[in-house]
């Protein structure tokens, strides 16, 4: 539903912020509340899990959290109130790092993630990670590179996919021109 919201912050909970926006105070729940200082702007993406009883808003301050957020309450059982606190007290890079290699121990150190969860995170997910924020977040810069020169997205998305990722982000718009250029 919401891509992100910039305000100010005026309140800090155990577990979430309020963000006023126009106006409007937003409730958002975050992994670290206390990360956030009270009257500071932030920009924080969100994510809105909506229920029968009940509509919430998630908050990341960078795009990879976002993205591991989702991939993580992809996987059965694990809901968004599991999957936040995960951001807490470990990092994305160690989160991937312990799903690729079947760290059970590492996951279970989480709050409500059991053996049972723990695995089925790993076999849901290990393998699938490694790249995947990496690659976002550079896709995204790439894309905003060449929008300011000019491209139009729809352009830019046939590209995409013949660019190569572990490049420099110099060399895949260099790619990218290229690309665009012939057509």
């Amino acid at each position: 539903m919401y891509s992100y919201i910039i305000g100010t912050i005026t309140q800090i909970n155990t577990n979430s912020v309020v963000i006023d926006n126009n106006g409007m105070g937003y409730n958002i729940f975050v992994a670290n509340p206390y990360s956030f200082q009270e009257e500071e702007e932030y920009k924080v993406l969100l994510y809105t899990h909506q229920t029968e009883t009940e509509t919430s808003l998630y908050g990341f301050k960078t795009l990879e959290e976002k993205d591991l957020f989702l991939r993580l309450i992809g996987v059965k059982g694990l809901g968004p109130k599991v999957a936040l606190p995960m951001f807490a007290t470990g990092s994305v890079s160690g989160i991937i790092d312990a799903i690729d290699r079947e760290n059970v121990i590492y996951l279970t150190k989480f709050p409500k993630v059991g053996d049972k969860l723990a695995r089925q995170i790993i076999l849901d997910l290990k393998g699938k990670l490694a790249n995947s924020t990496k690659d976002v977040q550079t896709s995204g810069e790439l894309v905003e590179a060449l929008e300011s020169l000019g491209y139009k997205k729809p352009d830019i998305k046939k590209v995409l996919p013949n660019i190569n990722q572990s490049e420099s982000i110099e060399n895949q718009i260099k790619e990218a021109l290229k690309l665009m250029l012939r057509g």
